[in-house]
């Protein structure tokens, strides 16, 4: 029997907004993989820290508030402070274009904007997972 993919969908900072993470969680979920969504206003010591205790494959943030310049690449440091190099890290929500190259500079593995189909993200989860699923 095949492990799912594990994701934990995350809501960093203060953006207390969190439809897009409801509807792409769902979308995970229904496509097979094990979500563990945690909830608004995280840190992301939170974040990563909830990522090591579910030993999570992918890890995708959702973000409205503009603080994605800081909060994205912050996950992606503590990540790679614990050692952890195998986690896909990606985000959403409304992310200026011109921010995206700096984004993916720091780690963040795509940026999905408001009105990507779930099917779209589904797909770059599966083409780009980092970690043996077996």
């Amino acid at each position: 029997m095949e492990r799912k993919i594990r994701v934990l969908v995350a809501k960093p900072g203060l953006d207390g907004h969190d439809r897009g993470a409801k509807v792409i969680a769902r979308a995970l979920r229904d496509a097979g993989m094990e979500v563990i969504y945690t909830g608004l206003r995280q840190t992301p010591e939170q974040i990563v820290n909830a990522a090591i205790q579910e030993d999570v494959d992918v890890i995708a943030m959702s973000i409205l508030s503009g603080a994605h310049n800081y909060l994205f690449p912050r996950v992606v440091e503590l990540l790679k402070a614990q050692g952890i190099d195998d986690v896909l890290v990606f985000g959403g929500g409304v992310i200026p274009e011109e921010d995206i190259p700096f984004l993916k500079s720091k780690g963040i593995a795509e940026i999905f904007g408001p009105g990507t189909p779930t099917s779209k993200t589904i797909d770059f989860i599966k083409a780009n997972l980092k970690r043996r699923i077996a």
